[in-house]
């Protein structure tokens, strides 16, 4: 069993079809093909078989498509580490929520990264459904993002910060002022960050109740994208309280109160157990409950990729 081959299976588990991986991977379909054949003789497996809705995965199949995945990233973490290790420096891995990212990733990294100066940080931004298991499969060292019930998995979760996700519109809003009735709210235009695209989390979970029409919505790049549509066209936005808590203070913005337009949370820290995750994940740990390291995620609210010291480096994953 190969690297190659495991890469190759995973990425026709991930698509769905011989076809899309040999053209991710840049090989001919007859390569993919070759490599899945030879794990199917290597394990005694068909793995799966093409069905009319796609392909069918076997028990088995799905429990290398698992061991996989998990396996091609210890491997990508050996490489990196290696890399970095070579230089004298460490790295760690970080995937956060949407809004997490947005709103309080920026304080914490730049403050924690800034203490130590031999660690490298890598950001990647998530669906909250899929934090876990990128730690499982050690895709990421850590991941941060709204609590999730963790009870029979194999991995633990330490909440660290309380946030209300709230709606706001600027003070001549025909809702301001007054408990906004659902039926008004579906009138609206609504201006929303990136989370509103979501399948999962809070904000698309709002809307959806709501039943705010899709053609009420406008999806901008970031929430803070989302905020500056609605100080100067108007709308309503969705966003985390502490974001907005000056322009409130100041008069700048109004909080539409309403059915379902809040929701309180607790933004968590999940890790692998103690005895198997890499020193630096437990420093974070440690300095992620400290008031310093509140106040600087709070603090920190909006600020853009371009504040990030040189050593953070921030992807994107899908």
């Amino acid at each position: 069993m190969t690297l190659a081959q495991l890469r190759a299976y995973s990425t026709v588990v991930r698509l769905g079809s011989v076809h899309a991986a040999a053209r991710e991977l840049r090989m001919s379909d007859a390569g993919v093909s070759t490599h899945i054949a030879q794990l199917r003789k290597e394990l005694g497996d068909p793995l799966f078989t093409r069905a009319a809705t796609g392909l069918s995965f076997t028990p088995g199949g799905l429990r290398l498509a698992s061991r996989a995945i998990e396996i091609l990233g210890l491997q990508r973490q050996a490489a990196v580490e290696v890399s970095e290790a070579a230089q004298g420096r460490r790295l760690l891995h970080i995937a956060a929520s949407t809004a997490f990212a947005e709103h309080a990733a920026p304080g914490l990294i730049d403050l924690f990264a800034a203490r130590a100066k031999d660690l490298s940080v890598e950001l990647s931004v998530h669906p909250t459904s899929q934090l876990r298991s990128l730690v499982e499969t050690r895709a990421v060292d850590i991941a941060l993002g709204s609590r999730q019930d963790y009870a029979d998995s194999t991995v633990v979760a330490r909440p660290f910060l309380k946030y209300r996700i709230i709606a706001v519109a600027r003070p001549d809003c025909p809702l301001a002022g007054i408990p906004a009735h659902p039926a008004l709210l579906r009138e609206q235009q609504w201006m929303l960050g990136p989370s509103a695209g979501s399948v999962d989390g809070h904000i698309a979970t709002m809307l959806r109740a709501a039943a705010i029409p899709e053609t009420h919505q406008r999806i901008f790049q970031s929430d803070a994208a989302a905020l500056e549509e609605v100080r100067h066209v108007g709308g309503i936005t969705l966003t985390v309280g502490f974001a907005v808590s000056s322009d409130l203070a100041a008069g700048r913005l109004t909080h539409i109160t309403g059915p379902g337009l809040q929701v309180c949370d607790e933004w968590c820290a999940t890790t692998l157990p103690p005895a198997t995750r890499q020193p630096a994940v437990s420093e974070l740990l440690r300095f992620i409950t400290t008031p310093r390291c509140i106040q600087a995620m709070i603090r920190g609210s909006g600020v853009g990729v371009a504040r990030f010291r040189p050593k953070v480096h921030v992807t994107l994953w899908s």
